[in-house]
């Protein structure tokens, strides 16, 4: 990861107490903030993408977390499951209904916990996800937060090369806002993210 993934989950147990809770974590897959895992009661890892999935188990095998999760390859409003907390990591924005998916998520816990890009974060700009994440915040102004917070951090690259292959699956938009960094060495571009509690 191009960022500084140990201070981010850092932040966000100390913005949520996850210790003995049941976690529902939508948009799982990958593994990168797993740590909460530890504590917590027990985690229902819900993604549908089966590859990220299996991104998912080899970190839990390799932390010794894997007794900890059920992983469920699905679409998230066909899952049905109750816990204490619904958290979306860092996928609420890639919803096609911000409100909808809210309102499915409190049906399944009384808390809900989002992890995502902040709106005027560059990063959500250069990866061509800042109208979404704008739109999604804007949906989140409906339900009263508990509490919200805002953090500043920095992708990190070595060189043009590792960021075409990080941004390249965004499409052609993210392709072109790259350009401006083709001859540079070893560079950072902002990324401001956030938390918020239903």
């Amino acid at each position: 990861m191009a960022t500084d993934v140990r201070k981010m989950i850092d932040n966000l147990l100390k913005f949520y107490e996850f210790d003995n809770q049941t976690v529902i974590s939508v948009g799982a897959g990958g593994g990168q903030f797993i740590e909460y895992g530890r504590n917590s009661r027990q985690v229902i890892a819900i993604d549908n993408d089966e590859e990220a999935l299996s991104k998912l188990e080899n970190a839990l095998q390799n932390l010794q977390l894997k007794d900890k999760f059920t992983l469920i390859n699905s679409d998230f409003y066909e899952v049905n499951k109750k816990g204490d907390v619904v958290l979306f990591e860092f996928c609420l924005h890639e919803m096609k209904d911000t409100k909808t998916a809210i309102n499915h998520a409190l049906t399944m816990a009384p808390s809900i916990l989002i992890t995502d890009h902040w709106p005027n974060s560059e990063w959500a700009y250069i990866v061509d996800e800042k109208e979404k994440v704008i739109n999604s915040w804007e949906a989140l102004k409906k339900f009263k937060f508990k509490k919200v917070r805002r953090y500043d951090t920095f992708q990190f690259f070595r060189d043009y090369e590792e960021l075409f292959l990080k941004v390249k699956v965004q499409g052609e938009n993210s392709i072109n806002r790259i350009r401006q960094y083709k001859d540079k060495k070893d560079f950072t571009i902002p990324m401001s993210y956030g938390f918020a509690l239903i």
